[in-house]
């Protein structure tokens, strides 16, 4: 729905989060995403779509390509398990906790609130709290209404239905996923894709934890995945990374290699606020994961407002990719592809000095000569070297 127009849409803090938003904004509606579509979108939905989503089960059709073998599928949905189990439970209700509707609480909210003197400490608590439950990452933004979607899908026959949040929710809780750096050099795979099941079924399990610990306390929280907003400028905002030329956020601990949830929550909490350190100017200078995409979906170029297809946000000028070639091509493998993850020159282990220091130069003036010196970076390893447990010779 286009947005009101006695609402600017740009606001304080865009700026340094690297938001820029046009007049032509619009809040997206979840159905137009590129999964959601592959339901109802006779431009998306194919045979391939529909052997995609099948292979995620027990009908998975394993071939003798390396990394999509029968143990690489049995490894991957064996990762997705947990998060199935969630995204399910309700599905005869409409309801896909997770992905298309928010994952409903399972704690009452205490009745007794407890007094929160000092957000500041607050935010510190809920940052170790929720680092104890696994989370890599945590930051907090204000609850922006621009990045909600503007309407949640009836998983029984993908049409719009009201999100039905709590009233007052006023901060987002975002929390980062490594994916595993040994699993995420085999893309593309199946095998690959255990990394990204994994930290959904951790994410799963984490957001109810964290969000059932703010709920004890005696405050609303909204444990959310993939569903009702877009968690990358979110994630942005609460200081966690930048974003990318290949749609992902850049953060200096893992590079793009994670996946993001959050909780939506009213617990009076301190917001952190974007750190800006050079990502977007070394993106200016970097096709890496463009040059890199088998289909060409990721963008050449500056950032543009310009779209696509429907299954990208409207008014927002950035890098954005052609979803339905994207996900053609995850259709065709049988699996997800992350290549532009892999290909990144970011994707390092900075546990190592070295790559901290290649950090350091890559986000300085100096930028030119860093990627240079990324030039081999990010090469494939093949899955059976992965089975046969042999040292990465990634960064």
């Amino acid at each position: 729905m286009p947005w009101p127009q006695n609402t600017p849409p740009q606001r304080d803090g865009d700026a340094a989060a690297g938001i820029e938003v046009t007049d032509d904004f619009e809040r997206f509606s979840q159905r137009n995403d590129v999964f959601t579509r592959a339901f109802w979108d006779e431009k998306v939905k194919s045979k391939h779509t529909a052997k995609f989503f099948s292979s995620y089960r027990m009908e998975a059709a394993p071939r003798r390509g390396d990394g999509f073998t029968q143990r690489d599928f049995a490894l991957r949905n064996a990762a997705w398990l947990i998060s199935d189990v969630v995204s399910s439970r309700r599905a005869k209700d409409g309801i896909r906790e997770g992905f298309q509707a928010a994952i409903q609480p399972d704690t009452p909210v205490a009745k007794d609130a407890l007094e929160v003197d000092d957000p500041a400490k607050m935010s510190a608590e809920v940052k170790r709290i929720a680092k104890f439950f696994g989370a890599d990452l945590c930051g907090i933004t204000d609850m922006d209404e621009r990045w909600l979607y503007s309407a949640r899908v009836d998983a029984r026959d993908m049409s719009e239905a009201p999100h039905n949040l709590p009233e007052g929710l006023n901060s987002v809780i975002v929390l980062g996923h490594e994916m595993d750096k040994e699993l995420v050099a085999t893309y593309p795979s199946a095998l690959a894709g255990a990394a990204t099941g994994r930290e959904y079924s951790h994410e799963a399990s984490i957001v109810m934890q964290l969000a059932a610990y703010v709920r004890n306390l005696g405050y609303e929280a909204v444990p959310s995945m993939n569903d009702t907003g877009l968690v990358i400028p979110y994630a942005v905002k609460a200081g966690l990374g930048e974003y990318a030329r290949n749609q992902m956020v850049i953060t200096p601990e893992f590079g793009p290699r994670l996946r993001f949830s959050k909780i939506f929550t009213n617990l009076p909490l301190a917001h952190d606020v974007p750190q800006p350190s050079g990502v977007k100017d070394f993106c200016g200078i970097c096709t890496k994961c463009a040059d890199a995409c088998p289909v060409k979906a990721l963008p050449y170029g500056p950032p543009s407002a310009e779209t696509a297809n429907v299954s990208a946000i409207k008014g927002v000028k950035k890098w954005t990719s052609d979803a339905e070639k994207c996900f053609s091509f995850w259709a065709k493998m049988a699996s997800d592809c992350a290549i532009c993850m892999r290909v990144c020159p970011f994707n390092r282990d900075y546990s190592k000095r070295r790559n901290r220091l290649w950090l350091k130069l890559a986000l300085s003036p100096l930028r030119k000569l860093a990627l240079r010196l990324a030039a081999k970076h990010g090469g494939r390893k093949k899955p059976a070297e992965w089975w046969a447990g042999s040292a990465s010779e990634q960064d």
